[in-house]
């Protein structure tokens, strides 16, 4: 009897790795996917795109790519 497919573990992508183009377009599609909610006051979309990018910078995120959707995003990182 074969065993089902296990899923793949998600595959972790410095950001340093990928070209300004790729980064930006990685992040914009992030945040339009997103909608994250930041209450009473709005935030323009490229503010949203900086505190996203600041945050891969500070190592207070990652950007991960999930094998078996073969989708990426950004995660918070947890503690290792």
């Amino acid at each position: 009897m074969d065993e089902p497919d296990k899923p793949l573990p998600p595959i972790v992508v410095p950001h340093t790795e990928l070209s300004a183009d790729a980064l930006i377009g990685v992040i914009e599609s992030f945040v339009l996917r997103e909608g994250t909610d930041y209450g009473e006051r709005d935030v323009s979309f490229d503010t949203k795109v900086l505190q996203v990018r600041r945050q891969l910078e500070r190592r207070e995120a990652e950007i991960v790519y999930d094998q078996n959707t073969e989708s990426i995003g950004i995660v918070l990182r947890t503690a290792r």
